[in-house]
């Protein structure tokens, strides 16, 4: 049994917290949200923590995941944060999507105190935090990666070591870029059939056998049919990571052209209310604007 800590519990932090506490591990809680870790304590016998300095000084591992770069930052370097509670050799494991640049500054702060850092953003969304099968992308030292594996292996069931400081964040935000701009793609041809005459179920199932076949699309065309826009991962976030795109696009002097039009959809999709639902909701915006919803059995 480990003593770890877990800081931010949304709806991806809180179910992966606590499958680290169903696997036996003694799990020191915190959220910005007082009453998340509480409840959590409360359910699972975990140990409730008043301020991220606290989770540190109970802690050997601290896991985090929380919204942005700014949390991040504050959380992990603010006043009360984890920097102030931790030992010589600890380990920290950040699964927040953040900038590579943040991550990096934050490490560097970390290194001073002889703490290590890795940057452990993670895809999947809720299915995958609730079942314990999400896919970790790590940067930093890879025998700090296999020293805290087993712990991760709780939570998810592929872990990629994807190089230095930054460059677990690099690939899930190049992850994302991809995702994001196939969603586009496929916000714009269902529209575009349903306007046109086409079943969208037919339309899927022409995909689904064809080389535009997606696993995004035949895992969210569904919800889409259903009109279920609950949201697993919300269109906020998604936005979020969208910008830290072109952001490292910039630094790294990358244009991107795709990604910068699929951004002011999604700001669209933020604009017309639909900013807490899933991201397969941006289908919506041109829903709108062409007059047609794509349902089966619908024109």
């Amino acid at each position: 049994m480990a003593k770890l800590g877990f800081l931010g519990l949304g709806i991806m932090g809180y179910p992966m917290a606590r499958n680290l506490l169903r696997a036996g591990h003694e799990v020191a809680l915190w959220s910005n949200t007082a009453s998340k870790a509480k409840e959590l304590a409360a359910a699972e016998k975990g140990k409730f923590c008043s301020t991220p300095k606290e989770v540190a000084q109970n802690a050997e591992c601290i896991f985090l995941c929380v919204g942005d770069t700014a949390m991040s930052e504050r959380v992990n370097l603010g006043p009360d944060g984890v920097i102030e509670g931790t030992k010589p050799n600890a380990i920290v494991a950040d699964a927040s999507t953040i900038s590579p640049s943040g991550s990096r500054r934050i490490g560097t702060a970390f290194a001073k105190k002889n703490v290590h850092y890795l940057d452990v953003p993670c895809t999947g969304s809720t299915p995958g935090a609730n079942a314990g099968t999400l896919t970790f992308m790590v940067g930093g030292d890879q025998a700090i990666l296999d020293k805290i594996r087993p712990w991760m292996e709780h939570m998810g069931k592929r872990i990629f070591y994807c190089g230095g400081p930054g460059l677990g964040l690099q690939a899930k935000l190049s992850q994302n870029l991809i995702l994001s701009n196939i969603l586009q793609a496929f916000n714009e041809g269902m529209v575009l059939a349903t306007k046109g005459g086409v079943d969208p179920k037919l339309m899927l199932e022409v995909l689904t056998n064809s080389a535009a076949k997606s696993g995004l699309i035949d895992f969210k065309a569904p919800y889409v049919f259903k009109r279920d826009f609950s949201p697993q991962f919300s269109v906020k976030w998604m936005d979020k990571d969208i910008g830290l795109m072109l952001e490292s696009g910039q630094e790294l002097k990358v244009p991107l052209p795709l990604t910068g039009l699929t951004r002011q959809m999604f700001q669209a999709a933020i604009a017309t209310g639909h900013a807490d639902e899933d991201i397969c909701s941006t289908i919506k915006v041109l829903e709108t604007i062409a007059g047609v919803e794509v349902r089966p059995g619908k024109e």
